[in-house]
Formats: C-alpha cells, sequence, structure tokens
C-alpha cells in the first residue's frame, strides 16, 4: 500500500533556534498553529507545516543548513521577491530555471535555502539569464 498524507510537516533542527523562529515569523510572517519554549509550528498553506525546533532540546540535532532546500511554489514570484526585500531581506535576482520556471532564493539564519518558484507561462520566451529589473529596481517578470 503506498502512503497517503493527509498533511506534511517539514522539521528544521535549529542551532540559531531564536532567530530562525523570528526569520519565519517576522520576516516572511508566515502563521504559527503550535508554539512552546522550544518548539514553534507554522503552516504553509492548508496541509502542509513548518516546524523550527530548538536543538539543544532535542535528540536530533543541526545540520547547518547543509543539503536543505525547501522549495515553495507561488502564484507571483515578482510580488513576493518585493515583499521579502520590504522585509529586510536579501533574496537574490529572479532567474529562469532550467525546469521551465523563475526562480529565486534566499537563506535562513541556520543556512536553509529558500527556494521560490513560479511556473513560466507557456509560450513564454525562453532566453536564458536573469530578469532585466523593471520600474523602481523591481524585477520585470514577464
Amino acid at each position: 500500500m503506498q502512503p497517503n498524507p493527509k498533511t506534511t510537516n517539514i522539521i528544521l533542527y535549529c542551532r540559531e533556534w531564536d532567530k530562525t523562529v523570528r526569520f519565519y515569523r517576522d520576516q516572511l510572517h508566515l502563521t504559527a498553529t503550535f508554539v512552546t519554549d522550544w518548539f514553534v509550528e507554522f503552516r504553509l498553506n492548508a496541509v502542509s507545516m513548518l516546524s523550527i525546533a530548538d536543538e539543544k532540546r532535542s535528540t536530533v540535532k543541526s545540520c547547518g543548513g547543509r543539503g536543505v532546500t525547501l522549495a515553495l511554489e507561488v502564484d507571483d514570484i515578482r510580488a513576493l521577491r518585493e515583499y521579502v526585500l520590504k522585509n529586510g531581506l536579501q533574496p537574490t535576482a529572479i532567474r529562469k530555471h532550467p525546469w521551465d520556471a523563475w526562480v529565486f532564493h534566499l537563506f535562513d539564519p541556520e543556512g536553509h535555502r529558500l527556494e521560490i518558484w513560479q511556473a513560466r507561462a507557456s509560450g513564454e520566451a525562453r532566453e536564458q539569464g536573469a530578469i532585466q529589473p523593471g520600474p523602481a529596481g523591481a524585477p520585470a517578470v514577464p
């Protein structure tokens, strides 16, 4: 029988627990659904959660961000990049991903990479490289 999960929860064990919780709560403004003094669960969508656990209080230790990428598909990559910039974060430029998508990256304080992506519209030009900045320095997504 194949597993059929009802929900998903990614748990990141962190040395920089306080900073990482503040990153997701105060800069990305994710909604906390469960909070203790060493574990915070955030809602990503109706069935997906992201939890931040303090490695000092757990038997599982931090990987220091090595080998972890949180890939999050969004509807409006340009608006989200502008949002994270306004919240003091430093995302990369929006680039064309080889898998036919727009993508930018940022890192949480523990070093986990967040890959924010949006599927490209069908019929969109396929030239390679970064999106050129639009008005007021905002990336111009076709």
